[in-house]
Formats: C-alpha cells, structure tokens, sequence
C-alpha cells in the first residue's frame, strides 16, 4: 500500500451528492420521539423509539412503494433483534452465540437482497444496545413496541418526504439480488465470528461498556475492500478521541432531557451530512450521538466514565475488526473455499440434470 495516497484517501471529501433536505428530514424524524419523551417525562423510553426511528436511514433511492417495503420489512427486522437479544441476555455466557446468529441471519439477507450502507450495521447496533439494557422480561414488550412506534413514525416520515420529492414518479425497478450464495454465506459465517467473539472477549475482559466492541467491530467491517477497512479504523479511532471532547463539552452544560433530544436532531442532521463526504468527520458527531442514545438512557452511569471506558472498547473493537477485515480481504482461503464450493454445485446440478434426463427417457 502506497502511504501518502493512503492518507490522502483519509483526508479527501468524497464529491457525492446529496440533497440537503434529506440530512434535516432524518434528523427531525431520529429526533422527534426523543424531544417527544422528553416533554413528556419519559426520555429513556424515548431514546428506544428513536433507535427504531433509524430505519429511516433505509430509504432507498426507488420509487415510493419499494420504499415503504422496505422500511417496514427493516422495522420487522429490527424488532426481531431486539426481542432475541433481550431474551439471550438473560443467560450468562448466551449472548455471544445469540449474536453470531443474529449477525449472520441479517449480513446475509442484507447481502443477497443488496440492501445499500448502512446495511447490516444498525440490526447489530440494535440488538448489542439490547443486550445492554437491564433484563425485565416484563418490560420486552414495551420495548419491542417502541421499536416498533419509531419504525411506524420513520415509515410516515418517508411517505410524506417521498410525495414531496416525487418519489412516486419514479420508474419502478424489479428487486437486484446478489446470486453468489456461497460467497455471501461464506462471509457472513466469517464476518459473525468476528462481530460474535469479540463480544465474548469483552465480556470475558469484563469491560463496562462490553457492548461497544461488537458495534466498532462490525463498523470497520463494512468496509468493500481491505484499503476501506483500514480507513474506517484509523477514520473510526482518531474521530472518536475528538468526538469525546465534543461529548464531554456537551455534558459539562450539565442539559437537560430536551436539550438532549435537541442535540439528537442537530448531530444526526450533521452526521447524515457528512457520512457521504467522509467517515472520519462523520464519527466526530456520532460519538456524542451514541453516547445519548445509547447509553445514557440505559446504564444511568456518568458521562464522564462512559467516555472515559468507550475509548477503550472503540480501540478494542476496531482492532479486532482490522485484524478480521485483513484476514478476509487478503487470505485467499475464503476464494479458494468458495470455488470448491461451486464446483460441488455444478457438479450435483449435471448429476440431476442426468438423472431428470434418465428419468424422463424411462417414460
């Protein structure tokens, strides 16, 4: 790898388009329920509905029905994390094996339907945020419905912003499907064993915020190739340190519950705006973001601690994503394996054919 274009990738502005009436919708729309709890005394709530409004960040660029579709199939899926999340973490040493299943169950569904960024990321981030809350068995399905409620409200949101913006006009494309099954299952068992076991390796670690690991790990791991991943991971640690100063300037104000829910609209109109731009930038704003929504609301500990044990996790995660990332994107073991693969598949599909043909000529 040339370093001085590696560090210029780091640094450059990626020149993508995109309207800047969308970055304000989503944040207004993630925002919303969170001022909403706020008003209404019941902010932690809240915070579970807006992390069920992030299925407005699913809207795909297609005509408004496919839109609907598939936001409302996201919610379904999230909903279904969250529920099988809550329910591993009642038993000790369970959530890890529970993880690994709901990875791999949502990389590769996500993957063969080509389900664009953020693709697979926010289905783990909700179901490690699960993982996380205090387990109330009785309390799963408040939770679930919140989920549900901020899917619901993102689904409205993207009508009305889709009618405004002539979505409905738009030609209407037939659903795009990855059909390299083998290299689709190949990389979610390997991606899943990564985001899984280092879970497993937090919670033996007996970190404070164990759950932060998996969430780093699987954001390096998004990465296409391995020159990506090694950006995201020096993108996700250098952002993430600067974010945290942010965080605690925030937190030194001392706000309350609706300035809170304020600064969950601004950063996610901010991070929405330069997500497309640059990753790094972008991570400076989600750290505050996810500091509130995240943890705050479900743990009670302090701000200040909680940045203080995220730097590790983040650092942790990202490793163990890098390390995972270089093992997949410059082995060739996995290629080697999935042409095996396909030739077992060509094979069984000449012994049919010749079977069907034999068959048929018997007749």
């Amino acid at each position: 790898m040339n370093y001085k274009s590696a560090l210029k990738g780091l640094l450059t502005l990626n020149n993508v388009s995109r309207p800047w009436h969308l970055p304000v919708v989503a944040g207004i729309t993630i925002g919303a329920p969170a001022v909403l709890g706020a008003l209404t005394d019941a902010f932690a709530e809240a915070m579970i509905a807006s992390l069920g409004s992030m299925v407005f960040l699913y809207m795909s660029p297609t005509r408004t029905t496919s839109r609907m579709l598939t936001m409302i199939l996201c919610t379904f899926g999230f909903m279904a994390c969250l529920t099988l999340a809550t329910l591993a973490a009642s038993i000790s040493g369970l959530a890890p094996v529970a993880l690994f299943v709901i990875a791999f169950a949502v990389i590769v569904i996500t993957r063969y339907y080509r389900l664009p960024p953020p693709g697979s990321f926010f289905f783990i981030l909700a179901s490690c945020v699960a993982m996380a809350m205090p387990f109330d068995i009785a309390a799963t399905p408040e939770r679930v419905g919140l989920i549900a409620i901020g899917g619901m409200w993102s689904v409205f949101m993207a009508f009305i912003y889709s009618l405004f913006t002539g979505a409905h006009k738009a030609i209407s494309d037939p659903v795009q499907v990855d059909e390299r099954v083998n290299a689709i299952i190949l990389e979610a068992l390997f991606l899943s064993l990564c985001i899984a076991g280092s879970y497993g390796f937090a919670l033996w670690l007996a970190l404070s915020n164990p759950y932060w690991v998996p969430i780093s790990c699987a954001a390096i791991l998004q990465g296409a190739t391995f020159r990506m991943v090694w950006h995201r991971n020096v993108h996700r640690i250098v952002g993430t340190v600067i974010g945290m100063f942010l965080a605690s300037a925030i937190f030194s104000f001392h706000p309350s519950a609706l300035m809170l829910a304020l600064c969950v609209c601004v950063l996610q109109t901010i991070v929405e705006m330069l997500i497309v731009k640059n990753y790094g930038l972008a991570v400076i704003f989600i750290t505050p973001l996810t500091v509130i929504m995240a943890e705050i609301t479900t743990s009670g500990v302090d701000a200040t601690l909680l940045l203080e044990h995220r730097l590790i996790d983040i650092v942790l995660g990202s490793v163990i994503g890098f390390v995972g990332g270089a093992i997949f994107h410059r082995s060739d073991f996995f290629r080697n394996l999935e042409q095996r693969m396909e030739q077992r598949n060509r094979l069984s599909e000449l012994l049919f054919t010749r079977r069907d043909e034999s068959n048929k000529a018997d007749h």
